[in-house]
């Protein structure tokens, strides 16, 4: 077992179980053995791959629309550029570049990343160093008074959540605890609580599960609250559902399904995003909420196909099939297209982003 599991197995001896929230903060995060601590995950040596990593386009066209955002808000002369889990900063490298057509902006944007990883940290430092960015372990300590323009790609699949399981006596909490041989197992709390879940239904059958995602729902509070007061837009972009039943917690390594509690610290983990609970307490904080929209529609809006034949151009037929396949798997339903979804939040009472329709935005 990896040292964090051996710290993990220690306490749970001494401590008893803890929750899959804590579990997944710890086996991501923990400075001295957490998988983000560890090295550098992303790309095709590593344990996943991010749509930055696949085709250039995709950062490039949501520069686009951050950049419709910032000349409908009437070109203010300061605005913070926010990328939440920035991984090698592919994504903010490709924005960036794509915004320096619009006059003043780049010279407008302050690049604030909330990284808590230092290895990822000096990767991004190393890449973005002619932009000067802010690095912040949280979005708390990202300054407010100007307009914000944010984005947060594959981040919130990663934030801690809860699992609730029915039982004949009610709802009780997974957890992680050690079986008889002192491995790490799940178990359920020993207490059941009084919880009401609709989704699940008025009696919903034996074994039912269902995810709460408190960490995602105040940082996406927080993003709405800053929208409502200095305006601007926020894309969220994640894997997910508009529900919270059903178990979808997962981890990956080298591209694979993996066992999630057999080597804490040596895998990814993640669980579905419930968009529907982030529309409620984006709404209930004051921003206008859109979407969410499957990712591949955004793209063929803000003109991937026409991207697509301006890089092409020149290029030789290899080179022009590579980023052919790149954009294909980007927005083929078949493949990240209808998986991923992009959920835009507002400052109240101004246009529709791009990539969205007005009848796409959400009022409860």
């Amino acid at each position: 077992m990896s040292g964090l599991g051996e710290r993990l197995r220690a306490s749970l001896a001494s401590e008893g179980p803890i929750s899959i929230a804590r579990f997944m903060a710890l086996a991501l995060l923990d400075r001295a053995g957490g998988y983000y601590a560890m090295g550098v995950p992303i790309g095709a040596a590593g344990d996943f791959v991010t749509a930055p990593e696949i085709s250039q386009c995709f950062g490039e066209l949501l520069g686009v629309a951050l950049a419709r955002t910032w000349l409908d808000l009437g070109r203010p002369p300061r605005a913070l550029l926010v990328e939440l889990g920035p991984g090698r900063g592919t994504l903010s490298v490709d924005l960036l570049r794509a915004v320096r057509s619009v006059p003043g902006l780049i010279q407008a944007l302050e690049l604030h990343l909330v990284e808590p990883s230092r290895v990822l940290r000096a990767v991004q430092a190393a890449r973005l160093e002619a932009h000067r960015p802010r690095f912040h372990e949280t979005l708390d300590t990202v300054p407010t008074g100007a307009p914000l323009l944010l984005i947060a790609n594959e981040v919130l699949d990663a934030l801690p959540i809860r699992q609730l399981v029915r039982d004949a006596r009610g709802w009780r909490e997974r957890l992680v605890a050690l079986d008889p041989e002192g491995r790490l197992a799940f178990a359920l709390a020993p207490t059941a609580i009084e919880a009401a879940f609709p989704e699940a239904g008025s009696e919903p059958p034996v074994g039912t599960v269902v995810e709460l995602g408190p960490a995602r729902e105040a940082l996406v509070a927080e993003i709405a609250r800053r929208l409502a007061a200095d305006r601007g837009l926020a894309l969220l972009i994640d894997y997910g559902r508009l529900g919270c039943v059903g178990d979808s917690l997962r981890a990956v390594r080298a591209h694979a399904p993996a066992d999630p509690l057999a080597e804490p610290g040596t895998v990814d983990l993640s669980a579905d995003v419930d968009f529907a609970a982030l529309r409620r307490v984006a709404r209930a904080a004051g921003a206008a909420v859109f979407g969410p929209v499957p990712q591949g529609v955004v793209l063929d809006r803000l003109g991937i196909g026409l991207r697509l034949e301006r890089l092409a151009r020149g290029r030789s037929a290899v080179e022009r099939a590579a980023l052919e396949a790149g954009v294909r798997r980007l927005v083929d339903p078949a493949a990240m297209g209808a998986r991923f979804r992009v959920l835009a939040l507002a400052g109240p009472g101004g246009p529709v982003p791009a990539g969205f329709l007005a009848e796409e935005e959400w009022c409860g």
